[in-house]
């Protein structure tokens, strides 16, 4: 497992921009403020290597400092999200590393989600075709989902021998869906049908397969048109919030919204109500 080398040290709360980043190992294209993950090894339904755990992992992490990048979208390339983690490339290896190399590795996919989680821009997963395991988790840990009729989403650790509680499975799923539903994926590891996925609210909406990206890149640049701050202040409240109390989570919520009401964008929003204009955001 490889770490990215060679990049500049960078000072806490500086500021910096992704327009010139270069992906590796999927494809990263940004516009508008909208930046797009694409998984895109589509020949194999976009499995994840330890490289791109990695890369998608730092990449995470410099989009809390980004500027540029006001929402997020993840898909895969072809007609699938992604197959989890790659059979050749780290399944089988994973069979003869000993118990610290293997909670290396079970730390660097949790890592992963806590960057999704703690990265200030929504994301949004644009989901068709096969969404497993790891998949299912990236697009678990997304902000919302929209997906098509025709997908399947299954967390299927248990059919491989492992236990459901991976990437922060057994802490966000429930939290979605409802304990009793998350139990059923969990445990069994079947597939859930894209129906079944909006009905039981993992899906925030199902799209034609040909227009699932666009419209998911739609709605993240509805999103990247908005107030970006307060979008980050209310994934960030969402997040810390699962673990308070209702008067500690009021407490919070109190907080967060003076912080929100002493920015400039509240202010710029209060005078072009006022003015019965659109009020135009910068995040600031």
């Amino acid at each position: 497992m490889r770490h990215l080398t060679g990049e500049a040290h960078q000072l806490p709360g500086q500021r910096s921009t992704l327009a010139d980043y270069a992906a590796r190992h999927f494809r990263f294209e940004l516009g508008q403020g909208v930046a797009t993950i694409t998984l895109d090894r589509p020949e194999r339904k976009n499995p994840l290597t330890f490289d791109s755990y990695t890369e998608l992992r730092d990449l995470f992490r410099k989009l809390a400092e980004a500027d540029d990048v006001k929402a997020v979208v993840i898909t895969g390339a072809g007609e699938n999200f992604c197959s989890g983690g790659d059979v050749h490339e780290i399944i089988g290896p994973l069979t003869k590393l000993d118990m610290p190399g293997l909670l290396a590795f079970t730390r660097l996919t949790g890592d992963l989600v806590k960057a999704m989680r703690a990265c200030p821009q929504p994301i949004v997963a644009a989901i068709d075709g096969v969404c497993a395991g790891a998949g299912a988790m990236l697009a678990l840990a997304s902000d919302l989902r929209y997906g098509t009729a025709r997908s399947k989403t299954a967390f299927l650790f248990t059919r491989v021998g492992l236990a459901g509680c991976d990437m922060g499975a057994c802490a966000l799923l429930p939290r979605v869906i409802g304990q009793g539903r998350a139990a059923d994926l969990l445990y069994s590891g079947r597939s859930m049908g894209g129906e079944e996925a909006e009905r039981w609210g993992f899906f925030n909406r199902l799209c034609e397969p040909g227009e699932v990206l666009a419209q998911a890149q739609a709605l993240a640049a509805s999103l990247a048109d908005g107030p970006t701050f307060a979008h980050g202040m209310t994934k960030k409240m969402m997040q810390q919030e699962w673990n308070m109390g209702v008067d500690e989570a009021i407490e919070a919520e109190a907080q967060a919204q003076a912080i929100c009401m002493a920015t400039n964008d509240f202010h710029r929003a209060y005078h072009a109500f006022a003015a019965k204009q659109k009020p135009q955001f910068e995040g600031d």
